[in-house]
Order: structure tokens, then sequence, then C-alpha cells
């Protein structure tokens, strides 16, 4: 063997040994700190942090920097990198010499050092500083791959001040990634790392730095074959200015996370659509363009996936620089009053429990409950109103007794099962907490209407990709959940005549909300897969006459909504079918309940079979007047005589309120005795027969029962329940119908005729293998 090689295999043993105890190996991204990178769930860097060391450090992957940018790089530092063992002799011994001559520093270092130097922060300006970079070079050239070193190096190049990397740099200097880097942006870049001080565009030595990139803009094209269009890029004189800075997008919502995960540092995936975020802030700005003069400065916004609950946009303030409006509060944390946008849950409550239906007559009149006396926003009461229409109107009293009658849970309890935080006691609020009395933050009123989106079951709202989706937990059965949906789906467009068709190709389910003294207005809804909560008002508590729900948040929830239509243009959504466990009927539009023989008008509706609370309508009676008198008529009646008129018979105060409203409705006649007969014309169930137990088998698939009854002649239809439960409405002429039961035990059958006469009977049903 030549005495050199036996001279340099133990130099070379050596410095590998020196450099196993003095570098033990780590994955070379664990080497140093990384600042926070938040990204939108579209790949889009939203904002970064300062890494531990101060430095701006976003480490990037070698598959996402453009390939120019990389050329660049290894031409300027090391061309021979793919080739040398960590050190390049040659270079040392030229970079000595030049210096021993006097020709100026000239470095020798590969890559591979430069790497070595930045992660172990070496004094390289010794020859025993340099002896342990080159050891520490063979180190890492033993342990890691090239395209791991040339990772590093590219990802902690200085770059002048606290930047470090091109991931930083490309995104300060150009305001694009290192994807995005041309040539002649890439060129630029790969000269500033020699010198980061003087070339990093502070407006010195830029002499040297036109200079240097001049002379690697040379050696680019006597490396390779450049074509025409690189010809062009590098003719170009590209400076490097910090002229863009980092990226501050969706401050409220990335400021939301960082106070989330304190802990976390490196890149932090959201759920976040920045498409969506520039769209909704579009939408915001123009018309707060148009409505400055009203004084309304300051919105915030919410928009939800229902699908997996993540967040697609979130607008904490109008302007997080604006002083004026104190931008920098996060709007969508903000424990504000909520007006009558948590109605929709009282009636939710109501229909699980049985209170009530969509067309449940209600009363709309001054109404005492113990010592709070609520009023309408516009001071009036409307009498009888169906409950779709007492929600969708926002009337306040209707609403107040609904929350009056709801048990187990009522809307406080049900307001702790959602997990709304720092509430009150319950006697603090009362009913009150039916109009607003307590505090949501729009966080917690969007995690609710998805509840209602997704059948009831409320999940955890994400703001990560890396986040678990939750099954969550269920707060409302399904059917009273897609009951409340349609009703609000039923709320016309601000301005707009409720005939008329929702715009879009999403239905959109939503209510407005203002709280006491004009200090919030609210629009909260569905729309399609979405939920999207608006709040305009101001932050340090002043009321504005204009902050009405109605007339303020309204209009700007249907500009973003009908944005998102306009932006999903091609997302298909199949509307969701009715759970199995809701039914429609006709009720008579005036009662609400079943429809007797003189209804004169019947309405579809939704209800729950077993909860919903029907009976058969009362309101329209036939009444046997006397011509001669004008008064009722006693029987037996002759029809020569006597004619028939049918009256709807109202309480009084509802008469009384009619006349108010300027409805006035014709007073029913008093019925004299001799025309009542509690006794006659009772339907008489036939079947099922009295005392008999009836037992079907399982085996022998749905086994039936027949119902069916005698009734008087006047009769055209009859109602059949199974205790409170709707099994059919069924015309006499049809003769029996088909009941299968569904549980063995004890029913109570009832029939009532289309004049409201009853009958009833115990059946018992037993079922056999």
């Amino acid at each position: 063997m030549h005495w050199r090689w036996r001279f340099r295999i133990p130099v070379a043993l050596l410095a590998i040994l020196l450099a196993v105890r003095l570098f033990p190996w780590r994955p070379l991204r664990e080497m140093v700190p990384q600042s926070t990178s938040i990204w939108s769930a579209d790949g889009e860097l939203l904002r970064a942090t300062l890494a531990a060391d101060g430095q701006y450090r976003l480490w990037t992957r070698l598959k996402e920097m453009s390939p120019e940018l990389i050329d660049a790089f290894r031409l300027k530092e090391d061309r021979w990198f793919y080739w040398h063992p960590g050190v390049n002799p040659f270079a040392l011994l030229r970079a000595a010499r030049k210096t021993w001559r006097g020709e100026g520093r000239q470095g020798g270092s590969t890559l591979t050092m430069q790497l070595a130097r930045l992660l172990y922060r070496m004094n390289t300006r010794t020859p025993a500083g340099k002896l342990k970079q080159s050891a520490a070079a063979l180190w890492l050239e033993a342990r890691y791959s090239k395209r791991a070193i040339l990772e590093s190096y590219l990802n902690l190049a200085p770059f002048g001040g606290n930047i470090q990397g091109v991931g930083a740099a490309s995104r300060i200097y150009f305001g694009k990634p290192p994807s995005q880097i041309h040539l002649a942006e890439a060129i630029t870049l790969a000269v500033i790392p020699q010198r980061p001080a003087t070339r990093a565009g502070r407006g010195v030595r830029q002499d040297k730095f036109l200079s240097s990139r001049a002379q690697l803009v040379d050696a680019w094209g006597r490396s390779s074959s450049p074509t025409e269009s690189d010809r062009r890029q590098l003719g170009l004189a590209v400076a490097a200015r910090p002229d863009f800075g980092m990226p501050m997008s969706a401050p409220h919502f990335t400021g939301a996370v960082l106070q989330a995960n304190p802990t976390r540092t490196g890149r932090i995936e959201t759920t976040l659509d920045a498409r969506l975020q520039r769209l909704v802030e579009r939408q915001i700005a123009r018309y707060l363009d148009q409505f400055g003069e009203r004084g309304i400065h300051n919105v915030a916004t919410l928009l939800v996936d229902c699908r997996d609950m993540s967040v697609k946009s979130w607008v904490g303030s109008a302007d997080y620089r604006n002083e004026a409006i104190h931008g920098q509060v996060n709007g969508v944390l903000a424990k504000r009053s909520p007006g009558s946008t948590l109605k929709p849950f009282i009636y939710a409550l109501a229909l699980d429990q049985g209170a009530l239906h969509p067309r449940t007559i209600l009363r709309d009149a001054p109404t005492s409950f113990g010592p709070f006396t609520p009023e309408n926003f516009d001071g009036n009461f409307v009498g009888p109103i169906p409950a779709q229409d007492a929600l969708i109107r926002s009337r306040n009293v209707p609403a107040v007794w609904v929350a009056s009658q709801l048990r187990q849970p009522d809307l406080y309890q049900f307001l702790q099962s959602a997990g709304i935080a720092r509430m009150k006691s319950e006697s603090y609020y009362g009913l009150a907490l039916a109009l607003g009395g307590g505090e949501v933050t729009m966080e917690e009123l969007a995690g609710l209407y998805a509840m209602l989106a997704n059948g009831g079951v409320l999940r955890p709202i994400r703001t990560r990709l890396a986040e678990p989706r939750s099954d969550g937990a269920r707060l409302l059965s399904p059917e009273a959940s897609f009951i409340a949906i349609d009703m609000l789906s039923h709320n016309p467009r601000p301005g707009e005549d409720a005939s008329l068709a929702p715009r879009g190709r999403w239905p959109v389910a939503w209510k407005t909300g203002t709280s006491w003294g004009f200090r919030d207005a609210w629009s909260a809804g569905v729309v399609g897969p979405y939920v999207l909560v608006v709040w305009i008002g101001d932050f340090d508590d002043q009321g504005n006459p204009s902050f009405v729900g109605a007339d303020a948040a309204a209009p700007l929830f249907f500009r973003i909504a009908d944005a998102l239509n306009l932006e999903k243009a091609s997302e298909r959504i199949e509307p969701q079918p009715p759970p199995a466990g809701v039914s429609r009927v006709a009720v008579c539009a005036d009662s609400g309940d079943l429809p007797n023989k003189y209804c004169p008008q019947t309405v579809d509706t939704w209800y729950i079979p077993g909860k919903s609370p029907i009976r058969v309508s009362q309101l329209h009676r036939a009444v046997t007047i006397d011509i001669a008198t004008g008064r009722p008529a006693c029987p037996p009646y002759d029809p020569n005589a006597t004619r028939q008129e049918v009256f709807e018979f109202w309480p009084s105060d509802m008469m009384k309120l009619f006349r108010e409203a300027g409805m006035p409705r014709r007073k029913a006649p008093a019925i004299p005795d001799c025309a009542v007969d509690a006794t006659s014309g009772l339907p008489k169930i036939a079947t099922p027969l009295k005392g008999v137990t009836y037992t079907l088998r399982h085996k022998a698939g749905a086994q039936t029962i027949p119902l069916e009854a005698s009734t008087e002649a006047d009769v055209d239809s009859v109602f059949w329940f199974d205790g409170a439960t709707l099994i059919a409405k069924s015309p006499v002429a049809q003769g029996a119908i088909a009941w299968a039961p569904p549980a063995d035990g004890i029913h109570l059958i009832r029939v009532i005729d289309d004049h409201g006469r009853t009958a009833e009977r115990d059946v018992s049903v037993r079922f056999a293998d």
C-alpha cells in the first residue's frame, strides 16, 4: 500500500471517531428549533411565528422547492456536491492558496461543511475549527443521504436578519413559496447566504451583490444549455427586498389555534379554506363600504362545514389592525347576548317533548309569567299564530310560553348539556333566557346550529386536520331536529315575499337575533352543508338602532350564502330524506288540529307519531239555525224551517285579540241545552273485539288487526289512534283498515269521527314465537 494511503486512512478514521463523540445522530430537522407555521387545508401558509432562537425558519421539503432554486444553490455553493464525501480537498487547497497570495478571502467549504457549521454553531476561522468542521461534514455524509443534507442546508442557510432557509426567504423577499420561485429569483436568493448582512436588500454594498449575482448568471450560462425563456429570465435584474414579510392571514383564527396549542412547533395544518376565507372577507369589506354611514363598522363571522365540523372561515373582526374598533378582539370567541337566535332550540325541545308541532296554534297576547311580562319587538300582538310562524317571525310571547312548558330538559339544562361555558345560575336568568338573557360565543352558537343540521348530535368544532372526528352526544331526536330545520327553512329572505323561491341551489334555514339595547345583531343558520353565523356590533358595547338582526346581519348573511353557492357551484349536495320517525298529516289551518267535517282549509305539516299533540279540531262546528228567529234551534229539526251554519268557536280572549288587531271574527251563538246531547251519534267500534286477546306470530311476517267502526250518516271519515299516536285517517266508505301493533301489551285504541265524537277500547296484544 502506498504510504499516502497508509496516512490518509488513520486520519479519516480518527475524524470519524471524533465526530461520533461530538455529534451524535439525530434527525436533521430535529436539531434546530422550528417556527410554528399554520397552514390552511388547501396548502396556503397563514401565519408563522419566530422559532425559539428568534429566527424565522420554515422547514420545506426538497419536493416543495422549484428545481431552479435547488440548482442555483448547488451551482453557487458546491457544484461538486454529489461527488465528494463531505470535504473537497481541492477546493480547500485552492482557497488556501488564494488567501495566502493576498487575493482576498476565498471560501473552500462544501455545502455539507456549511451545514455542519450552521448545525453545530462552529467557529471555523481557526485551523482547529476548520478541522472540527471537516470531521463533522464527514460524519454527516456517513450518516445522512445527500438529499437530506441538501434539504437541511437550504432550510438553514442565512438570508439576513432573523431569516433562515428558503421557506422563509422566498416569502419575505418575493411573497411566494419556494415552489413558485423562477430562475431569476433563484439566482438572487442563491447569492445572499455568503454575505447575508450586506446582500439582503438592506441598501448597503449593493455593488458587491450585483457583481456576485452577475458571476452566478455567467456560471449558469456556461454550466447548462439555457432555453430562450431562461435567457430572458437571466437578463432580469431581480433584487431581493423584504417588502412582503411573513403572511398574516386569518389572524383571529391563527391566534386561536396558537392559543389552543401553546407547546406545538413546526407545521400545524388547519381546516381553514383560504379561498373561502378571502371570499367572506371580500363580502364583509363591500358590505361595510356600503353601510358604514349607518354606524356599522365591525363584523365577525364563522363558517363551519357540518359534515366534519371543520372551520372553513373565521373572521374575528372587520379589521385586525384597526384600534378604533378594537380589531384584535376575537369576536368569534367573545361572549355576547344571542338575542332570538336561541329560539329554534326552544321549539326543537318542545317538538321532542310533545308540546307542539309546526302548526300548533299559539297565543301571541299580553301575558305575565310571574314577574316577567315579555313584549314583542314591534310592541304589537297578533293573536293566534302557528308555531312555525311564531318562530320565523320571532314573536317573543309565544317563545316564552313554549319555554315555560319545557321539562327535562328545559332550555337552561339543554344549554348546559351543550357545553355553553360560564353560565350563571338558572334562577339568575329565569324565562328571559329564551329571549337572549344569557351569553354565548359565536363558536358555541355555530355548534348548536350544526347540531340541528346533524340530526340532533352535538359534535365539537375542529380547527386542525389532525383533530379526530368525534361521535358527539345526542341532545335532540333526529325527528325534532329535522322539523326544526324545516321550520327555519320557511323563513323568507329579508325584503322578499315568502312565496318567492329561495336563491341558490342549497336550502337556507336561518334565524336572526337582536340583543337588548341594540348592542348585537345576529343572523345564524344552515346553508346547504355549512353553518354560517354573522354578528354585527361594537366591542365597546355601545348600542346602535342600526344593530337589528333582520336589517343589519341578515343581508350580509345572504350575501355570503349567495357567494358560497357560486364558489361551490360544482359541489353537489343530496337533500337529506326525512327521518323514519316523522310523518306528514293534514291539519285544519285555523286550529292546527286534525280537520273535522267543517274545517274550510287544511294544510300539511310534519308531526312525530307518539309525541306530537294530535286531536280532532273542534274550532269549526255546524249549528242548526231557526230561519224565522235566526237563533239556534232545538231538535227535532224541520228541514223546511231550519238551516245549518258553520261557526268558529274561539275563546273570548282570542276574540278580543282579533278585534284589537283589526281582524274581528263573527261571534258564535250560544248553543241551547236542548241542542246538546253528549251521547248521541258516537261511533261504535266493531273491531277489535272487546275482551279478546289478539295473539300474533313474529315468524308469520307483519300480522295485522282490522280496525272498523260504525258511524252516523253525516260522518265522512274517522281518525284511528293508538294512545296518542295517529294510526290513520280512514274514509268511512273504505271499511276496515289494517293495524300492525308495534308491541305487545294493552293498547288504548280510539276512533274519532270528523265531528269530534269519540269512542275507545282497550285491546290486548300478545306476540308468540
